[in-house]
């Protein structure tokens, strides 16, 4: 057996590759109880919200950078309007939420992710709910929030002596 016989699609046309019989393919039938396997363990977590297991789990994909004055955080939303996508602050929790819809029903296999989806980061009580802005250019949404003067006062550099 050859590695191109392991991919399940014709690298030149859209149609599958012509399906083996288990006994002649071990590999595959090892891949088929395997992911049996994966399924029946993730179907029996109790995992809440409106994301599947998936890409959705830990998408979008973030940067959480951190000053004296601010939080910034950045996230990927390729194929996103603004529209698309809702952004909350609450108790210190930023929350994005939205639905990617899927462009066409007639695709006869996809392995672009679509549907909802919702990621809470924990920013901490010393951001200020009042000084918050977002921006979303390119996919790409960018969220400041300021901390509190109070914050920023009480935060001391302490320097590492050799």
């Amino acid at each position: 057996m050859t590695m191109s016989d392991l991919i399940p699609w014709g690298r030149n046309s859209n149609a599958p590759a012509p399906r083996r019989n288990d006994e002649a393919s071990p590999l595959l039938a090892l891949q088929r109880e395997m992911n049996r396997v994966f399924d029946s363990f993730f179907r029996g977590l109790d995992l809440a919200g409106p994301a599947p297991l998936g890409w959705a789990a830990g998408w979008p994909h973030v940067d959480v950078g951190e000053t004296d004055k601010e939080v910034k955080v950045v996230a990927e939303l390729p194929g996103l309007e603004e529209r698309d996508i809702e952004v909350t602050l609450q108790d210190g929790v930023l929350t994005l939420r939205g639905e990617k819809k899927s462009e066409s029903d007639s695709a006869l296999y996809s392995e672009r992710w679509h549907g909802q989806f919702q990621r809470s980061l924990q920013l901490g009580p010393d951001v200020d709910p009042d000084k918050v802005a977002a921006s979303f250019r390119n996919g790409v949404l960018t969220i400041t929030v300021a901390k509190r003067p109070e914050a920023q006062r009480q935060m001391k550099r302490i320097p590492i002596g050799g």
